[in-house]
């Protein structure tokens, strides 16, 4: 028997194709009923660049470009309701910024979170575009226990483009 599917973990990178895939985690989540949590891991940069600035310093700006990106990925969200007609805005349990690694952030969200499976996009075009993208997927495919599903972008333009 397959589990059923409550709680959908949609991780973004905030690229154009996770914008597409994040359709595929809202109407899964229309069709099963469930919930997402969005994530978007921020990667970690050292403070030696900053010179003199304090951790006290450096971490209130972190703390402020994490709001920037949480404030994103919600009107995000209500971009997706407002042209698309799909109701997302309730659909979003929770977002979730995070400083890290992104496929060590996804599966401790996902597990974190009790979420039941994973929705990432993929861009699968280019060395450097699979190298960085490709190497974050292929790291969560090889480690969790839980349904990944990954969007690649499409192969020609659709009507979602003009829409985004």
């Amino acid at each position: 028997m397959i589990p059923q599917i409550k709680k959908i973990l949609y991780a973004t990178d905030l690229s154009k194709n996770s914008e597409y895939a994040f359709y595929y985690a809202v109407d899964m989540a229309k069709r099963t009923d469930a919930e997402i949590v969005i994530l978007h891991a921020v990667e970690p940069i050292s403070s030696r660049p900053f010179g003199t600035l304090t951790d006290k310093v450096y971490h209130g700006q972190q703390e402020a470009s994490i709001e920037v990106i949480r404030n994103r990925l919600q009107k995000f969200c209500e971009k997706v309701e407002e042209k698309n007609s799909l109701a997302c805005v309730h659909l979003v349990a929770k977002i979730v910024v995070e400083v890290g690694y992104p496929a060590e952030e996804i599966l401790k969200a996902a597990d974190g979170e009790g979420c039941d499976v994973i929705v990432l996009g993929s861009h699968g075009k280019g060395f450097l575009q699979h190298a960085f993208l490709g190497c974050v997927t292929r790291s969560v495919l090889e480690r969790t226990r839980k349904p990944v599903f990954t969007i690649p972008l499409p192969s020609e333009r659709t009507s979602i483009w003009d829409e985004m």
